[in-house]
């Protein structure tokens, strides 16, 4: 996959109505600060489209990038950030349910755990959210260059034991830094497109 347009053209806050889009659509989820925007810049070669923040909790709203004017790129609030009032949870949790629910052109989601540490409690609803909601989640393992290469398979198991995922469910190691993990993802991206030309 070569992305050669791309734009921020949809943001949605919590009293927003889902946009009916006619693009195929691929969702990012993940807990704050597991890197989100680094793997969407990533993925889309920019540097800061995506806003990065050492602040976590940043993205608020359910962004649309329109990738080549032939799928949108959706970024799903972070989830499990303490800083955050229960209420503003709730808010998020509910606008991320309806996005899973209501799309009418989600075709993947890929959710984002940090390969150092075994999945957490909120890790865990969210896996089962995206299952229950009827997708197959990828899962992308961020923050791969922060492992000596020795310990890689063992945290990949972890992740895969921690969250219950079937032995079919895809697992990609990925690095924003060293983009270690971008062609296996373009490579799906290439297959949900194909799927999707009629």
């Amino acid at each position: 996959m070569v992305i050669k347009d791309v734009s921020l053209e949809i943001v949605c806050g919590v009293s927003s109505r889902l946009p009916e889009t006619t693009l195929p659509e691929v969702a990012f989820a993940g807990k704050s600060n597991v890197g989100k925007s680094s793997l969407i810049n990533a993925l889309m070669n920019r540097k800061s489209l995506a806003r990065t923040s050492s602040q976590p909790g940043k993205t608020q709203t359910i962004n649309y990038y329109n990738i080549n004017h032939a799928l949108y790129f959706v970024d799903l609030p972070g989830y499990g950030y303490a800083k955050v009032n229960e209420k503003v949870k709730a808010q998020w949790g509910k606008m991320v349910e309806n996005y899973l629910h209501g799309s009418g052109q989600l075709r993947q989601v890929f959710h984002l755990i940090d390969i150092r540490h075994a999945p957490s409690e909120n890790d865990r609803t969210m896996y089962d959210w995206i299952v229950k909601s009827g997708y197959h989640p990828v899962l992308i393992a961020t923050k791969l260059d922060k492992l000596k290469r020795s310990q890689i398979q063992g945290q990949l198991k972890l992740i895969r034991t921690g969250l219950n995922a079937d032995k079919n469910t895809v697992i990609v190691p990925f690095s924003a830094e060293t983009k270690q993990g971008r062609e296996e993802i373009y490579g799906i991206l290439d297959g949900i497109l194909n799927d999707s030309v009629y």
